[in-house]
């Protein structure tokens, strides 16, 4: 009988086959520190192009990196989405090699996976756990559009945040976020190409907003039986931004909208799905409740200010 130390055991051949992946992911990883108190990873994602988490970045520049060799090196910002919590910085002259870059889709609940770092001293930084939930196409707290929902049993410990998630066999396949009430995320490579793509192009990504403040609310049944209504529900406006779309197009405080551009909306979620599809200057009708009156009005979609926050 073979001892538990034998080079034979599987569970040696597991843990050298998983060593073996974080070493050779490990090449591609570097440790970015955007702000002064603590770093956090970044992925060498195509030649000179590293993307690393939106929210560690809280100056746009003299962004240091620590190279996988401990040599350190300056970036720049090339944009970031607040939306996704990606962000994209250019390294000059780099001389790092591309990883392969697989996808999320092949994951199936219970797959071992690695969060693939790199400390702000220089060295790699890894954590192993699995799959524990696949989904679809959903939008974050922030409102992104995520191709797909994928959600880790593994912990991110400081500096992890921007991780390359990999596979048992080394193909990076998202990366690495904190998500609300400390869950881990995956930010697929299909979203992350496109935010990647369209940041390297334009510096920032346009999404249309109509400066309201919004939150979910439930008709009453008197008022749904009054105006002949079969849902349950719509958002509320709590807030309007002076001389923005909303009240450019005459909407008040109180008003219930019930559907944008013939699309329901229930939540802010459904706000937001529908203004993904219109580009900035698309008008768009919207059904609203005002004083228990069924109102239709029409709301040019603006271009949101700033940096998508």
């Amino acid at each position: 009988m073979s001892s538990p130390s034998s080079d034979s055991s599987p569970l040696v051949a597991l843990s050298n086959n998983l060593a073996d992946a974080v070493e050779e992911v490990g090449r591609f990883v570097v440790a970015v520190r955007g702000r002064s108190r603590f770093a956090v990873s970044g992925i060498h994602w195509q030649p000179g192009v590293i993307v690393t988490s939106d929210r560690a970045i809280k100056r746009e520049n003299e962004i240091a990196v620590t190279l996988p060799d401990g040599s350190t090196a300056s970036c720049t910002l090339a944009g970031r989405d607040s939306s996704t919590d990606l962000a994209v910085l250019k390294l000059p002259n780099s001389q790092l090699p591309v990883p392969e870059i697989g996808d999320t889709s092949s994951l199936r609940v219970g797959n071992i996976v690695l969060a693939v770092g790199r400390s702000s001293e220089g060295g790699t930084i890894a954590s192993t756990g699995s799959v524990s939930a696949i989904g679809g196409p959903w939008r974050n707290w922030c409102g992104g559009a995520i191709d797909q929902f994928v959600r880790l049993d593994l912990t991110l410990y400081p500096g992890l945040d921007g991780s390359a998630l990999a596979d048992a066999s080394g193909r990076i396949a998202g990366i690495n976020i904190s998500g609300p009430r400390h869950m881990t995320l995956t930010i697929p490579t299909a979203t992350a190409n496109k935010v990647i793509e369209q940041l390297l192009e334009k510096g920032r990504i346009k999404r249309g907003y109509l400066g309201l403040g919004m939150q979910s609310v439930l008709l009453p049944i008197a008022l749904k039986q009054a105006l002949n209504l079969s849902r349950d529900g719509g958002v509320i406006v709590v807030s309007i931004e002076a001389g923005g779309p909303g009240d450019r197009a005459g909407i008040l405080l109180g008003d219930i909208l019930l559907a944008l551009d013939g699309i329901p909306v229930s939540d802010t979620g459904d706000v937001l799905a529908v203004l993904a599809g219109s580009g900035a200057g698309q008008p768009i009708g919207v059904q609203l409740i005002r004083g228990g009156n069924l109102l239709e009005l029409s709301l040019t979609v603006g271009d949101r200010p700033g940096s998508d926050d």
